[in-house]
């Protein structure tokens, strides 16, 4: 019985992983659109979210199974629980990415206009914690799930940062506000990637640790306009 859970475990991790790659990927070709205003990779992101769809249901699917079959308990459990969480953050993540392949879409179509706000530090931030997360799930890091935790505070002020100065610029070129929309819902989109990557982080905490740590520095979502 036990030689059979660990072999459905060990399917499940390849299956979490291979949906993490996935979603990586994702937000990967979503930021690069945005640096190069590439309508057609954007496009490419929107279609590949079915995959990632797909995987997260097969996922979710396989971890009832485990829990309705062997009835895990302590650690075993704890890391079952993790995983539900964690793979529903992934899927999330892919939809932000889609977010922005969609404003990206919409941006492309339109005569360029220079906003003083570096995206491209923002989202190589929102990255390295994508990144970070799933590093510390791979290698059950506690340690670099802290750092992933702490940098989430970065990114907030980002953000602020980026919807002052769109509210500056829709000021002195109200004929353009749709288009500053779109950059603001952008910063919003990379936030909430930076968010999710939290999540995971503190559910690979929980996974070590049995420690729930995401009530510890709860912010209100109040900002977001």
């Amino acid at each position: 019985m036990r030689v059979h859970f660990l072999k459905e475990l060990e399917k499940l991790k390849k299956k979490i992983l291979l949906l993490s790659a996935m979603v990586e990927e994702g937000v990967r070709k979503a930021v690069k659109a945005l640096e190069n205003r590439d309508g057609d990779l954007a496009t490419n992101v929107i279609k590949d979210d079915h995959d990632i769809d797909v995987m997260e249901v097969d996922v979710e699917e396989e971890c009832l199974k485990i829990l309705a079959l062997y009835q895990p308990v302590a650690g075993d459990l704890r890391m079952i629980s993790a995983v539900i969480k964690i793979n529903n953050d992934l899927e999330r993540i892919g939809d932000e990415a889609v977010n922005i392949a969609e404003r990206v879409i919409t941006i492309s179509k339109r005569p360029h206009l220079r906003v003083d706000f570096d995206y491209g530090l923002m989202a190589g931030k929102a990255e390295l914690m994508l990144k970070n997360s799933l590093d510390a799930l791979v290698n059950l890091d506690a340690d670099l799930a802290s750092r992933v935790c702490k940098a989430d505070d970065e990114v907030d002020e980002m953000k602020r940062e980026n919807y002052d100065k769109i509210k500056n610029a829709v000021k002195n070129q109200p004929e353009r506000v749709a288009y500053l929309i779109n950059l603001m819902l952008v910063a919003r989109h990379l936030e909430r990637i930076a968010d999710h990557a939290t999540n995971i982080a503190e559910e690979v905490i929980y996974m070590i640790n049995g420690e729930i740590t995401r009530h510890k520095n709860f912010k209100s979502q109040s900002d977001d306009f």
